[in-house]
């Protein structure tokens, strides 16, 4: 089976701008890819020309298949054979909730075009709604009509752009979940575009991790959290610690741990990333590094703790250890810190 799409060698300029460069992505058939970084990467203006909502400049975009643009010829979007759901959902305010989702079936025969349009409503629990008018409808329900009206088609690729960033949390954490379901259900390959890390990880099976017009890194969920390409990648996806370190003897020290340098030659500056909840805390006096409690935030289930250690020459080291559950220090207390073993990556350190 064809790939749903590919974009082959993607430049994009705007006034001369280089704003995506030399672009490679593929979406599997079946799957979901998130394209993730942050705002002004280049990401939006990706999913564009992957809908044909901007002109191909350089590069291939082939859906399924086909080729849809190449520099010569640039099919509509219309033709693409693509379903599009943007931030604002665009949902037509005189359309009632079922004409809305009918939308896209035009040509079809009227009675068919009724008949999708309520399977879609039942997939996304509205079709009591099918008579109202959009306005009526709350942030979360509005979504779920979009959803709805962009698959009712059966598109062969669905294209989303940042389509939970207008609703609250809790609201956000539920569609989420829903969308991914209804994805899975109708096997439709998707290419969503946010900026919302925690986001693209619940809904990716794959992710690009995008920066300054490039891919920096691409990968399963998994793959890219625990071997992050990049100082860049790896604060994407969480708060990190910063350390730098020097490699001597083919093995890198920092003031918590002691790491093999790998193939980083003798005396190179290395960046070491390490993660929040890769910090361990134990009673003082235990193995590990002695360092200062120095603030403490409770975060729900659970809390940010702040060190401090002294170093060489009067230098000062700070840490930030995720921990759960309730047991956390005090304030003002001495603990010994080491950090869970494969936790921890060392990149050049290219500020240097």
């Amino acid at each position: 089976m064809a790939d749903a799409l590919r974009l082959e060698g993607i430049t994009h300029s705007y006034d001369g701008r280089v704003v995506v460069d030399r672009l490679d992505l593929v979406v599997p058939a079946g799957e979901t890819v998130c394209l993730v970084g942050p705002s002004g990467c280049g990401k939006t203006t990706t999913l564009r020309l992957a809908a044909g909502l901007e002109p191909l400049q350089q590069g291939r975009v082939v859906i399924a298949g086909q080729v849809v643009a190449d520099g010569r010829m640039d099919r509509a979007p219309e033709r693409r054979g693509v379903g599009m759901m943007f931030q604002d959902y665009a949902l037509f305010p005189h359309l009632t909730v079922a004409e809305n989702v009918a939308f896209g079936l035009a040509g079809r025969p009227a009675e068919e075009r009724a008949s999708r349009a309520r399977e879609m409503l039942e997939q996304v629990a509205l079709a009591d709604y099918a008579g109202a008018y959009p306005h009526t409808l709350s942030g979360g329900q509005q979504q779920r009509i979009a959803l709805a009206r962009a698959l009712a088609p059966a598109p062969r690729l669905l294209l989303l752009d940042e389509p939970f960033s207008g609703l609250d949390t809790r609201l956000r954490e539920d569609l989420r979940a829903d969308t991914l379901s209804l994805l899975r259900r109708n096997g439709t390959a998707t290419l969503m575009v946010t900026h919302d890390s925690e986001e693209a990880m619940f809904l990716a099976d794959r992710l690009a991790v995008m920066r300054a017009g490039r891919i920096e890194q691409q990968g399963t969920p998994r793959e890219i959290y625990d071997q992050p390409a990049s100082p860049f990648v790896a604060a994407f996806f969480s708060r990190v610690n910063r350390l730098d370190g020097l490699v001597v003897g083919g093995r890198v020290s920092t003031p918590v741990l002691d790491l093999p340098a790998g193939d980083l030659e003798e005396g190179r500056r290395v960046e070491v990333v390490v993660r929040p909840e890769a910090v361990r805390l134990a009673p003082a006096g235990s193995p590990g590094t002695d360092a200062t409690v120095t603030d403490v935030r409770t975060l729900g289930r659970a809390s940010l703790v702040r060190l401090c250690m002294p170093g060489s020459g009067g230098r000062e080291w700070h840490l930030e250890a995720r921990l759960m559950g309730r047991d956390v220090p005090e304030i003002g207390s001495h603990v010994a810190v080491s950090v869970a073993a494969g936790q921890a990556f060392v990149f050049p350190d290219k500020s240097r």
